[in-house]
C-alpha cells in the first residue's frame, strides 16, 4: 500500500469523502445504503480518514436526528435562488458522518420521490450544497467517492466552479454504479437551469444523452475513475443488452472502469451469534443444529413437517428484473417436486398473487409471505437448503452472500455478481458453492433445480461438502475494503 511520508516521518493520512443519497444506519431505501454505511468502517484508519455525507431527511428516525450536533450553515446560490445550507453531524462507531440540511429539498415521509425533476433538482443542490460545505467543515478530502446517479453531479462541478480555489484543485472523484438502470434524466434546458452549468456541457461528449440531460452519465464522463459493484458486471455494461445506452461511453472509459463485489457485514449475519434464528450454529456443527432452524419455521409457517423435506428460500423485490417471470413459468412444474418453498417479499402485483395462489393450492408446501421483515429474512437464510436467485441482471447482488454465510445453497443465474460469489457445483472435481444456469430460460433454470434436488437428496454427503465450502467463502467487507484502498492509493498517488 502507497503512504504519504511526511518530512518528519509520520504517515500523512489520505482523506476520502463518500457522498450519497442514503447510508445505515440512518437511512435506508436499498442496498446502496448498506455499502455506504459499512464500507468506511472498513477502511484502514491507520493510513485513510474516510467520511460520509448524505442529506439530513425529516423521514429519518428521530433518535438520530436528536443525537446531531450542529457544525454551521450558510447560504449558497441554487436555482436562481439563494437557498440555506446547514450541515450537522455525528460520530458513529469511529466514523465521522455530515448531514445536508434544507427542509425545502429533504422534507417528505419518504426518502425518494415519484417526480423525476423534483429528484433531480434535490440532489443537484446536494451535490453542490456538500462541496460548498467543505470549506465551512475544514475538511479537504483528497477523494470524494461518489455512488450513484444523485451524485454524479459532484465530479461535474468539480471540474467546472470549484476548480478555481486552492482549496479544491488537485481533489480527486470516482464514482460507483450500483445500477445502471437508473440515470437521473430530464430535458437539457430544464437541466441547465437549475444546475447553473453552462451550455456547452449538455453535448454529447458530456451530460447529454438521446436528446436528454443525464446526471450519472456526467458522473461518469468527469470523474477520475469509475466503479461497480462486481467484475462481470463492470464487463457486462459495456455491451448493448446491459449498458442501457451509456455502453459506448463505458467502453470508451474501460480503461478506468473496475469491478469490486460488494461485501456484508459477518457481525450483522452470523449464523453463530445471530438472535433471530431459533438455534445458532456454524461451519463445525451445522449438520445437527441448522435443520432445527427448518423445523421451527416449518411449523410457524404451517407446512408439513419433515427434517428431510427439501426447502428452497426466496427473499427478493418481486419483479421481473430478479427473474420471477422465469419463476411464473414453471411454478406448477416446481409444486409437483418434492420440495418446500418460501417466499418473503413485495413488488409486481401479478407476482405477489401468483405466490398467493400457490400457497392457497399447496399450503403445505408453499408460504407466500407477501410483505417484509428482517426476522423472517434471517430465518428463511438459515432454515433453508437452497436460496434462489434467477436474475436478469444483479449488478451485485447481496442475498446470495447472506445464502452462502448461513450454509445455503444458492440457485442463480450467472449474470453480474451472481456469476463472481457463486462457483458452480462440480460433481468430478468436488468443487463448488452452489448452483448456476447461464441462459435466461425457464427450463434451463427448474433443470438447474432439480439437478440440486438430486444432490440434496441422493448424494447428501457431497451436499453438505458443499455447505462446507459455503460457509467458508469470505464475501466480508474487509475483503471488498482492501480493494478500495487500492484504488484510492492509485489514484490519489
Amino acid at each position: 500500500m502507497d503512504i504519504y511520508i511526511s518530512v518528519e516521518g509520520k504517515v500523512t493520512m489520505k482523506k476520502i469523502l463518500f457522498a450519497a443519497s442514503e447510508g445505515v444506519p440512518f437511512i435506508k431505501t436499498g442496498g446502496l445504503a448498506d455499502v455506504v454505511g459499512s464500507l468506511p468502517k472498513c477502511i484502514d484508519k491507520e493510513f485513510f480518514d474516510v467520511r460520509v455525507i448524505i442529506p439530513k431527511y425529516a423521514c429519518m428516525k428521530q433518535e438520530w436526528k436528536d443525537k446531531m450536533q450542529y457544525v454551521t450553515h450558510f447560504y449558497m446560490d441554487f436555482n436562481w435562488k439563494n437557498e440555506y445550507v446547514g450541515v450537522m453531524e455525528i460520530i458513529e462507531e469511529g466514523v465521522h458522518y455530515y448531514f445536508i440540511d434544507n427542509e425545502y429539498y429533504f422534507s417528505g415521509m419518504k426518502v425518494y420521490t415519484d417526480d423525476p425533476k423534483w429528484e433531480i433538482e434535490r440532489y443537484a443542490f446536494f451535490s453542490k450544497a456538500l462541496l460548498s460545505a467543505l470549506p465551512a467543515v475544514d475538511f479537504r478530502p483528497d477523494l470524494i467517492h461518489c455512488h450513484d446517479w444523485q451524485t454524479g453531479l459532484v465530479p461535474v462541478y468539480l471540474k467546472e466552479r470549484f476548480q478555481g480555489g486552492d482549496f479544491f484543485r488537485g481533489i480527486k472523484s470516482v464514482i460507483t454504479i450500483h445500477n445502471l438502470k437508473f440515470q437521473g434524466k430530464w430535458d437539457t434546458k430544464t437541466v441547465q437551469g437549475i444546475t447553473g452549468l453552462p451550455a456547452h456541457y449538455f453535448t454529447p461528449d458530456k451530460l447529454e444523452a438521446y436528446k436528454d440531460a443525464n446526471l450519472l452519465k456526467g458522473g461518469i464522463v468527469y470523474a477520475d475513475a469509475v466503479t461497480t459493484v462486481s467484475n462481470t458486471y463492470a464487463e457486462e455494461i459495456k455491451t448493448p443488452f446491459y449498458g442501457e445506452g451509456l455502453d459506448g461511453l463505458l467502453r470508451a472509459r474501460s480503461g478506468s472502469l473496475r469491478g469490486i463485489v460488494n461485501g456484508i457485514d459477518y457481525t450483522d449475519f452470523n449464523p453463530e451469534t445471530d438472535r433471530r434464528i431459533v438455534r445458532q450454529y456454524d461451519a463445525s456443527n451445522f449438520r445437527k443444529e441448522k435443520v432445527k432452524n427448518k423445523r421451527a419455521l416449518q411449523q410457524e409457517l404451517g407446512l408439513y413437517q419433515d427434517d428431510r423435506k427439501m426447502m428452497i428460500g426466496i427473499v427478493s423485490r418481486l419483479t421481473d428484473q430478479k427473474g420471477f417471470d422465469l419463476i411464473a413459468y414453471i411454478m406448477d412444474e416446481l409444486c409437483r417436486d418434492d420440495v418446500q418453498l418460501v417466499i418473503l417479499g413485495t413488488g409486481e402485483e401479478r407476482y405477489e398473487n401468483m405466490f398467493r395462489h400457490f400457497d392457497w393450492k399447496y399450503g403445505d408446501k408453499i408460504s407466500a409471505n407477501i410483505y417484509y421483515s428482517e426476522d423472517l429474512s434471517h430465518k428463511i437464510y438459515a432454515s433453508c437448503d437452497a436460496f434462489l436467485m434467477p436474475s436478469l441482471f444483479e449488478p451485485c447482488g447481496l442475498s446470495q452472500l447472506m445464502a452462502l454465510r448461513y450454509g445455503t445453497i444458492p440457485i442463480v443465474r450467472e449474470t453480474g455478481g451472481l456469476k463472481d460469489t457463486v462457483q458452480p457445483y462440480n460433481e468430478f472435481e468436488n468443487t463448488g458453492t452452489g448452483f448456476s444456469f447461464v441462459n435466461y430460460n425457464a427450463h434451463e433454470m427448474l433443470n438447474t433445480i432439480r439437478y440440486a434436488e438430486h444432490i440434496y437428496y441422493d448424494k447428501k454427503r457431497e451436499w453438505n461438502k458443499m455447505v462446507d465450502r459455503a460457509m467458508a467463502a469470505d464475501f466480508s467487507w474487509h475483503v471488498s475494503a482492501l480493494k478500495y484502498q487500492e484504488m484510492y492509493d492509485w489514484l490519489i498517488g
